[in-house]
């Protein structure tokens, strides 16, 4: 089972700030044991959405947006993808997660979708071909 924890922006991760080294040591001890405990998939922040873009399907039309965008509580700063056995060992890990900015924030825990859950058929078998999904398998 794949879950994502997902860090949701700050002002100040929005403006660019970078963490404090201490956030930074932190962040590298969890990772470090999830990496030990043979769980980590893949982890990262992400730049501010001043350097993003959006795609907006309207009408049947594609409308491309240029970033910043105003709801910082909507956005994800950064990202963590873990593999564990169960529920109840995502949920351990994700409560050990040190916590973003230093200051009042919501992470959240995600669980993704494994292709066995969408059945058979030619179109999946695709997505087998390209092996999306296995990371971390």
């Amino acid at each position: 089972m794949r879950y994502m924890i997902l860090v949701k922006a700050s002002a100040d991760s929005e403006a660019g700030v970078m963490p404090k080294e201490d956030m930074f040591q932190a962040m590298a001890d969890y990772h470090e044991e999830l990496q030990k405990a043979g769980v980590l998939v893949d982890g990262n922040g992400l730049h501010p959405t001043s350097k993003g873009w959006r795609l907006q399907y309207k009408d049947g039309k594609r409308i491309l947006i240029d970033g910043p965008f105003t709801e910082t509580k909507e956005v994800i700063a950064g990202y963590t993808m873990i593999k564990v056995k169960s529920p109840e060992e995502a949920l351990t890990w994700f409560q050990r997660f040190p916590q973003p900015h230093y200051q009042d924030c919501e992470i959240e825990l995600r669980q993704m979708f494994e292709l066995e859950e969408f059945g058979e058929g030619e179109e999946i078998q695709r997505f087998r071909d390209m092996e999306m999904g296995l990371k971390g398998s």
